[in-house]
């Protein structure tokens, strides 16, 4: 048995080598400094058609305290593996919180649009339909091989290993990419990586769609309007301009963005996130 945990190990530290390429991209998070241990992954090439990266939590929170990450999340859906499951999470409306206890730790695979529809088949369901819910699904094998690799390496093996088990479980199950999912992405990528992309019009020519088309395929593969999915790329930008640069007028941040004005801007951070850009700024 020692022998089989030290290769697993070995094995591990092999992937890490391939795999194991840190994604930094301050977007989502609202306050990094709170974030407990956390790392992003890069899945391997034949996977990033589905998988935007791997991201792995680990905490240790002092008896009767609680840590509250605060998110923006991006529009897209989790599978998410814990202690106690997996579960499938759908995209959310605006931005959400969770309270971390004790000691525990979470593997996810933040899905691209091609993977959303197959993943929540899984509980039955759309991706539109899983708006704000966290479904468990029936994923034993999947839930034992991480079980196992935490109990078999130290922390940075473990995240490794995590990793490889979760490609492996996809690579498996996932459909071939269809020509609907393919544009899906496509959208996704345009909308994520550049700035100047602010009207859904302007998004669907762009993509060589009409908007009524783009709006049925931003509902299928993200569960959410092409208006609600540029919008939320646009308000995670504001949030970390914000962070890094809290001299930035916030008039001249609107314009930035696409908004009309900064009460426009105002309105649509408090809409989402609950407070005004100021408060956040100054928070």
């Amino acid at each position: 048995m020692k022998l089989w945990n030290a290769g697993a190990c070995k094995f591990a530290t092999n992937l890490r080598c391939c795999c194991m390429v840190d994604i930094h991209d301050g977007r989502g998070v609202l306050y990094p400094a709170r974030l407990p241990e956390f790392q992003r992954i890069l899945p391997p090439e034949h996977l990033r058609q589905y998988v935007s990266w791997y991201w792995i939590s680990r905490w240790d929170i002092a008896a009767g305290r609680i840590s509250r990450q605060q998110i923006l999340p991006f529009p897209l859906m989790n599978l998410v593996v814990q202690p106690e499951g997996v579960t499938v999470a759908g995209p959310s409306r605006g931005a959400s919180h969770r309270d971390l206890r004790g000691t525990s730790w979470a593997v996810a695979a933040l899905l691209r649009p091609a993977a959303a529809p197959y993943l929540a088949s899984l509980v039955e369901s759309t991706p539109q339909q899983l708006l704000d819910q966290e479904a468990t699904i029936d994923a034993g094998a999947l839930h034992q091989a991480l079980l196992d690799e935490h109990q078999l390496c130290d922390d940075a093996n473990s995240n490794a290993g995590c990793a490889h088990q979760l490609s492996l479980w996809l690579e498996q199950r996932l459909p071939p990419i269809t020509e609907s999912g393919e544009l899906a992405n496509n959208f996704l990528d345009h909308v994520s990586t550049n700035s100047a992309a602010l009207r859904v019009d302007h998004v669907a020519k762009d993509l060589n769609l009409t908007v009524r088309s783009l709006q049925r395929l931003s509902l299928k593969y993200l569960g959410l309007s092409p208006l609600a999915v540029i919008r939320r790329y646009r308000l995670q930008e504001a949030a970390l301009h914000l962070r890094e640069h809290p001299q930035t007028s916030l008039a001249s941040l609107a314009v930035d963005l696409g908004y009309a004005d900064q009460a426009h801007l105002s309105t649509d951070f408090r809409k989402v996130l609950g407070y005004s850009p100021s408060d956040y700024r100054s928070s």
